[in-house]
């Protein structure tokens, strides 16, 4: 008997499938038009500029984020930057030579230089041969957290003991109390795969998100905490409760809907929220998530094969390894997560895709506003989805 059901479930998975995967794939933006870390309207000149020699925009952009106290655009422009300059480095030669004491020509190469020497099999080696060079990038920023954040990460590497690192997170902090790039290097630090532990790391950014404004990046800082609890092996203090899990990822769905689909600035967040609900089996939420993405996929999560964390993904993981290029695990994500999503919705009427009425401006065209055209309410699919989805996580 149960045999028989098995094979029943399987068949009308595949005829599921077939009739639903076109439709629901039509919602989403096409393989072809996908990006990968695509820089925003104000990154995008600078790095055109940069290509040509040109070093110019880059300083102007620069200069304009550490006047404004645009920290958390600056962290972001000058790891960009700093990601350009490592293959292609002759317009940051140009600029330091033109300018050796420019402030932000000095943060863009200590950048580099932390990043190269990350990459280096004698990492902390390196890494301490550059700390009078980043200490001295962080002195000379009385209100700039972004140096600080570098020294953050510098210290991580170099094994850099609790007592250094909290009093760099001391000066990190009084410069900008909730700044995302400074929580995400402090979470790392307490991590199991560094010099914590996976309750270390949920407690911080658990109490991080509290104390974050509604729109902060931070307040999705649990589900990164999920993220690394889901990748790499439990430690002495056990694994992540699935509830903790469950309860981040409530957090990050919240903070995603307060942005308009498709918005560049929390892609990152989107897409690593997506991944965590892959790997958490919560398939329609993960197809709405993979829609307010829209074109902006991300290397973090998936190309993390690249970062400290185990290469692969752990047994029983849903997705791909995550070796190769990024955006080919995050496209085989996606589809993925459309045919699971295809194979449990019930077979009836073709439903058409409309925007819910009243949402907000981040929600997507979303299967909870599926319009039938039989008396098949579109609430009993989706209770019947969500069943599903309930059963086969008890399985696991």
């Amino acid at each position: 008997m149960h045999s028989t059901m098995s094979l029943l479930r399987a068949l009308l998975g595949t005829v599921r499938s077939a009739r639903h995967a076109p439709r629901l794939a039509a919602a989403l933006v096409p393989d072809a038009d996908m990006l990968l870390d695509a820089p925003d309207e104000r990154l995008s000149p600078a790095l055109v500029a940069a290509a040509l020699g040109d070093p110019e925009p880059a300083a102007k952009l620069l200069a304009t984020t550490r006047d404004a106290g645009e920290w958390e655009d600056r962290d972001r422009y000058v790891t960009r930057l700093a990601t350009f300059a490592y293959n292609r480095g002759d317009w940051l030669t140009g600029w330091l030579a033109a300018a050796p004491g420019d402030p932000d020509a000095l943060l863009v190469t200590a950048q580099l230089a932390v990043r190269r020497a990350w990459e280096s099999p004698a990492r902390a080696e390196r890494l301490r041969e550059l700390a009078p060079l980043v200490r001295e990038v962080a002195d000379e920023a009385p209100h700039d957290p972004v140096p600080w954040r570098l020294a953050l990460d510098h210290a991580r590497g170099a094994h850099a003991g609790h007592a250094v690192f909290e009093s760099l997170w001391e000066q990190a902090v009084r410069r900008c109390p909730h700044h995302h790039g400074c929580h995400v290097a402090a979470l790392k630090y307490l991590s199991a795969q560094w010099y914590g532990s996976h309750r270390a790391a949920f407690d911080f950014a658990e109490q991080a998100a509290d104390d974050a404004a509604p729109d902060s990046l931070v307040g999705a800082l649990p589900v990164r905490a999920a993220y690394d609890g889901l990748r790499v092996p439990p430690g002495p203090d056990g694994s992540v409760p699935a509830g903790r899990v469950d309860r981040a990822v409530e957090r990050a769905l919240a903070l995603s809907a307060a942005f308009p689909a498709g918005d560049p600035w929390p892609a990152e967040v989107r897409n690593l929220l997506a991944y965590v609900l892959v790997e958490r089996g919560r398939w329609t939420e993960a197809w709405e998530e993979f829609e307010r993405i829209g074109p902006y996929a991300t290397s973090f999560p998936w190309g993390a094969a690249r970062s400290a964390a185990p290469a692969d993904p752990p047994p029983g993981s849903r997705l791909r390894s995550g070796r190769g290029d990024p955006l080919l695990h995050f496209l085989a994500a996606r589809d993925r997560t459309r045919g699971e999503l295809a194979r449990r919705t019930p077979l009836g009427p073709v439903f058409r895709i409309r925007p819910d009425r009243g949402a907000g401006p981040g929600a997507p065209h979303s299967l909870r506003s599926l319009r039938p055209g039989s008396p098949i309410r579109p609430s009993d699919a989706e209770r019947d989805r969500r069943a599903e989805e309930r059963s086969d996580a008890e399985r696991r």
